[in-house]
């Protein structure tokens, strides 16, 4: 996308962090893969993020917002547009509310293991199940994170979110519709924040819950190489890395992108993949479940930008 000077210009005093241009996205997917994004923008406050999609929507400039990058794979050709990185959005705070709840407030950079600490200090019970889970607030509330039986949405008192007019909105739990792996939001709006209804419990045994689900991710998980998390969604009938070990896809490689052996769920950089080398293997996942199982494997990382 070739940028004028003036509204290059305009773009860069946007934000007060950091504004790259022409940036390469394999230094900073959690995959080491991806292509050149036009823009990255690093707001550090609600208001900075209003001006930058006011902009962007006015100069008709794609956009998305991001985190930490942990479940997005970038094409090999980039991304045409703007990304929107909130990972400068820190803000947490916590609050007793007269019913005996206590109100967790936090912004969408703040990153899930942040939460899991804060919980466990003030021996608060409900995140335990985000234990290990390498996203983001914002990230973790768009694809309604879970694990072991726990979702976002099950203790999700509200979220805050910018549109894309550029205006801010609280929107209750209530009018929340969350689904498997996903939160039904239109896909220019840009999460802020969100607060997550918690109870008093005891910090011993929070503290306890947190760490075996930290010793079972360790176990189970190829933890020590590069990858995007789970790859597909679980479906109904059995997890997709039960299914993808029993049609004998663990092992398989295309060039520097592996499916893990520790887990067939997760694609693994073993050094210099392509996002060409990553979705080749998805698409010989997607093939092999369907021809042997009749099972349509649906996407959990999110995939965006152009191929070469």
């Amino acid at each position: 996308m070739a940028l004028g000077e003036g509204l290059q210009k305009k773009i860069e005093t946007l934000v007060s962090g950091r504004v790259l241009f022409d940036e390469p996205m394999c230094n900073h997917t959690s995959m080491g893969v991806g292509g050149r994004v036009d823009i990255i923008l690093y707001p550090c406050s609600v208001k900075e993020v209003e001006k930058a999609v006011s902009l962007l929507v006015t100069e008709d400039i794609p956009f998305l917002a991001v985190g930490n990058c942990t479940n997005l794979i970038v094409g090999d050709g980039g991304y045409r547009g703007c990304l929107i990185s909130l990972m400068e959005l820190q803000r947490l705070e916590i609050k007793e509310e007269p019913d005996g709840r206590v109100s967790l407030w936090a912004e969408s950079g703040v990153p899930l293991s942040r939460i899991v600490e804060a919980t466990i200090k003030e021996s608060l019970g409900g995140m335990e199940f985000c234990a290990g889970i390498p996203g983001s607030v914002g990230g973790g509330v768009w694809m309604n994170a879970g694990a072991y039986g726990r979702e976002i949405k099950d203790v999700i008192g509200s979220v805050a979110v910018v549109n894309g007019n550029g205006k801010r909105k609280k929107i209750e739990r209530e009018g929340l519709h969350f689904e498997y792996r996903g939160l039904d939001l239109p896909d220019s709006t840009v999460i802020t924040g969100a607060t997550f209804d918690l109870l008093k419990g005891e910090g011993r045994e929070i503290q306890r819950k947190v760490t075996n689900i930290l010793k079972a991710r360790t176990k189970k998980h190829p933890l020590g190489q590069r990858s995007a998390g789970s790859v597909f969604k679980n479906p109904p009938s059995s997890p997709a890395g039960r299914i993808i070990d029993e049609v004998g896809l663990k092992g398989t490689t295309c060039g520097g992108a592996m499916i893990s052996e520790k887990h067939g769920n997760f694609i693994v950089n073993r050094g210099g993949a392509t996002t060409a080398d990553i979705l080749a293997l998805i698409d010989i996942t997607k093939r092999r479940v369907f021809e042997t199982r009749g099972i349509k494997l649906e996407m959990e990382v999110k995939i965006i930008g152009e191929e070469l």
